[in-house]
């Protein structure tokens, strides 16, 4: 179902350059109106420029595009991912307290909390020394093997909650770089290392790659025999992971109605799980299992997917600002840009609808960031006076972990708000012009300087706060973002679950390595690429 964003764009027409603080000087209540929470999330975009007509408007995009319907569709098992045929249910995993889900007649909800107990089970044994290295040593160290959404997903989780992580010290490898699996694997024991491979497959060829290397590694310290005692796998190929050598009993599977990049709650999470136990990670399931429900049951007005998704349908597909920024103040969510770069530029970077025609407007901006305060010496510079407008996302939590240092703290809330407040504010030209004046600058060179000390302001921002970043938190808000994702993709009429874009260049990949090797001569390359190989063959 098409959507129409021309009245959208007469609004914002009509808007022509007003600024954001006119908005606040005409209403006093402006920035509690356009805020809303959710089990002690403050989710607030009083600082864009939208308006009440703008969002009334931006509200019959949801009838529109029929996005409640398809909400129930996707929580339901309906198969709404339809150019493979399959569901998406990644909220079942997460699924606690809930009743049954039900796919082509049966309910997945038995087979989710089996596995779910397995994986407990296994965690808990590891953690308590009882499952064990070959030597019988207890495990210190995990490497999780995986790539995309079995990579991004367990590492920014595991960094985003180190204060929980009292298991083992967790390691991952995505790159088939050789460089990151031999710094990783040099500085470890084989006897105490545990590897997890996650390959659904058991197929892909960087995960693959780097499985054997780090096989070959193990075997030549412990043994063939020591296979079985130090890798486990989430996959659900267990006639390759056998092949490999993997004991049955530590290979957890997960259905295809679950992408890579919405999996980090289910095995894919292990390596997470090992690291803050069975309690800590059904806590972030809790927290994702909050948001289903929020997102569910509130009203589209206090509903923050929702609102999150129209804010950033009205900077990209209305204002035809082609980027945002995720700003979070929270070193620990240094992955967590990244992260999202995933979920939503693999989701929702297509260029047809469903029906398969060319979309008629653009679709998922390009997602970036960086933690404050870092980013403020790095790019804030063109987000602050560059030509470019750059909606910003900002995050914050009221309290740190870090005891005794709660003046570090407050000082990184003060910069995050303060960054938001300058890119709404500004700064004008006559003010910078008295303070050049009072610098002793005089004429031609005080209106010199005081040009180059402009901030045009009148830039967007939304900020979301919580009260500190427990499991339970880091939950509610990769929900947040995944059910985001979700209503701004039914609002531009794609399917944001299937993920066609990488094949081609894993198959042309394929093609070249004989090449490259000088086993086969590359007909049909371009010349360009002929030339590279040429250069770069390490068989000349």
């Amino acid at each position: 179902m098409s959507v129409d964003f021309a009245a959208l764009k007469a609004l914002k027409a009509e808007a022509g350059d007003r600024h954001i603080l006119d908005l606040f000087a005409e209403d006093e209540d402006r920035a509690s109106r356009y805020s809303a929470m959710a089990d002690g999330l403050l989710f607030d975009y009083s600082k864009t420029n939208i308006d009440d007509a703008t969002r009334a408007a931006l509200f019959g995009l949801l009838d529109q595009a029929g996005v409640a319907a398809k909400r129930e569709a996707m929580f339901t098992g309906e198969k709404i991912n339809d150019t493979e045929g399959r569901a998406v249910l990644h909220t079942a995993l997460r699924n606690l307290d809930g009743g049954p889900v039900m796919v082509e007649g049966k309910d997945v909800m038995p087979s989710v909390r089996h596995t779910l107990a397995r994986m407990d089970d296994f965690a808990d044994r590891v953690r308590r020394g009882q499952i064990s290295g070959y030597s019988g040593t207890a495990f210190e160290h995990v490497v999780n093997i995986g790539i995309g959404g079995s990579d991004l997903g367990p590492v920014m989780a595991y960094m985003a909650l180190h204060p929980f992580a009292d298991g083992p010290k967790c390691h991952f490898v995505s790159n088939v770089d050789g460089a990151h699996i031999h710094d990783v694997l040099s500085k470890l024991n084989p006897q105490t290392t545990l590897i997890v491979v996650s390959s659904k497959t058991f197929t892909t060829i960087e995960t693959m790659t780097n499985a054997r290397t780090a096989r070959d590694w193990l075997v030549s310290a412990v043994g063939e025999e020591g296979v079985s005692k130090h890798f486990a796998a989430v996959s659900t190929a267990r006639d390759k992971t056998a092949e490999f050598g993997i004991d049955p009993d530590l290979v957890f599977g997960f259905d295809d109605w679950v992408g890579g990049r919405y999996s980090v709650w289910g095995p894919i999470g292990l390596s997470l799980m090992l690291a803050i136990g069975p309690q800590r990670f059904a806590e972030f399931l809790r927290g994702g299992q909050a948001m289903d429900r929020h997102f569910r049951e509130a009203k589209v007005e206090d509903n923050l997917p929702m609102l999150l998704a129209l804010v950033g349908v009205w900077h990209n597909q209305v204002c035809g600002y082609a980027t945002r920024a995720v700003l979070p103040y929270e070193q620990r969510l240094l992955r967590l840009p990244a992260y999202l770069q995933q979920l939503e530029m693999e989701s929702n970077g297509k260029r047809v609808a469903m029906d398969g025609t060319d979309l008629p407007f653009d679709s998922g901006p390009v997602v970036w960031g960086e933690p404050g305060t870092n980013g403020q010496h790095a790019f804030y510079q063109l987000i602050h006076q560059g030509t470019r407008v750059v909606p910003c996302e900002f995050m914050v939590g009221r309290h740190g972990f870090e005891r005794g240092l709660a003046h570090q703290h407050e000082l990184l809330v003060a910069n995050c708000l303060a960054q938001s407040e300058a890119l709404l504010r500004g700064r004008t030209l006559e003010e910078a012009t008295e303070i050049m004046t009072k610098k002793g600058f005089e004429g031609a060179e005080l209106e010199r300087q005081a040009r180059h000390r402009v901030f045009p302001g009148n830039r967007p921002s939304t900020t979301l706060a919580y009260d500190k970043l427990t499991p339970f938190v880091l939950g509610q808000v990769i929900a947040l973002y995944e059910h985001r994702v979700f209503v701004e993709g039914v609002i531009l009429g794609i399917n944001s679950y299937d993920q066609w874009g990488v094949e081609l260049g894993k198959e042309l990949a394929l093609a070249l390595q004989p090449v490259l090797a000088g086993e086969s001569d590359g007909a049909g390359k371009d010349g360009s690429t002929l030339q590279l190989v040429n250069y770069l063959k390490m068989n000349p």
